[in-house]
């Protein structure tokens, strides 16, 4: 087994660094129109915790109630009144980021951008259609991306828009890594420091025990993730110009093919540890 470049005091913390992000678990909290609410509800705790969800549909949204949340998911039925502009200022002075679902008889953004709410972050349905749970869960995750691993856990319904934010997140910032460090292997350190975060909060998003033992299943599939950049230190032989993009593309690829096999491990609910999912192979 290769040996990884990085210390094991730093593999430890960021054990620590995921474990107190699911000790320090918020409840996503649901409000506007009690009708919407009550489907969209039924969606997003599919097989989940009923702790993991608190319905504000039927009361009045204080500030006390968004003190230390994370995101308000709030549905409008037809116009926006006046109850949903206040809730919208009150989460915007409280830095709650918010998720609109709109209602609307044609199904179409309305021509005025409602007030203190990003126009990426409003979802648009028809009455009597299903609630968009996939869709106002990938904004969910888009919006808590350091922590929406512990809502992951409990709430299964957004795991899978959870687990390809991690992925894609993670891959991008070693492809943009690979890019900018020019010294050969000072990049390395990093880069699997970052696939280390990476896996643990996607074990994390699967209700996995994070421990030591769980560390030592890390570096068996780490390990096999160096021949990816061994490929690499040979292409910038060949392409010298051109290296940086080559160093970029082959971090970004080897990061994204580590965490989607450790998503297929964590899929399979397998108990060997993750080292088989990084050739395809599932535990029994």
């Amino acid at each position: 087994m290769a040996k990884l470049p990085v210390k094991a005091t730093a593999v430890w913390g960021v054990l620590k660094e995921v474990r107190a992000a699911t000790e320090d678990f918020r409840p996503l909290l649901l409000g506007g129109a009690a009708s919407v609410i009550r489907d969209l509800k039924a969606a997003l705790l599919a097989g989940g915790d009923p702790s993991a969800v608190r319905d504000l549909s039927n009361q009045e949204l204080t500030a006390y109630d968004l003190e230390g949340a994370r995101v308000l998911v709030w549905a409008i039925e037809g116009e926006p009144s006046d109850r949903d502009e206040a809730a919208f200022r009150l989460a915007d002075r409280k830095d709650v980021d918010v998720v609109c679902l709109l209602v609307t008889p044609d199904g179409r953004l309305p021509e005025e951008d409602l007030p203190f709410v990003e126009a990426t972050n409003v979802v648009v349905s028809r009455p009597g259609e299903p609630p968009p749970g996939e869709e106002i869960a990938r904004r969910v995750a888009e919006l808590d991306e350091d922590k929406n691993y512990a809502l992951a856990a409990k709430l299964p319904a957004v795991r899978k828009a959870v687990c390809e934010q991690i992925v894609y997140k993670f891959a991008r910032q070693n492809g943009i890594i690979g890019v900018a460090v020019f010294i050969p292997g000072a990049d390395l350190p990093v880069l699997t420091l970052n696939q280390i975060r990476m896996v643990l909060r996607l074990a994390a998003a699967y209700g996995q025990d994070l421990d030591r033992e769980r560390a030592l299943d890390l570096v068996a599939v780490l390990g096999a993730g160096f021949g990816l950049r061994a490929v690499a230190r040979e292409l910038l032989d060949f392409v010298p110009v051109a290296g940086w993009a080559v160093k970029g593309a082959i971090a970004y690829a080897g990061t994204r093919a580590l965490g989607e096999a450790a998503i297929r491990y964590f899929e399979a609910g397998g108990a060997r540890g993750i080292a088989g999912a990084a050739t395809g192979h599932h535990a029994p």
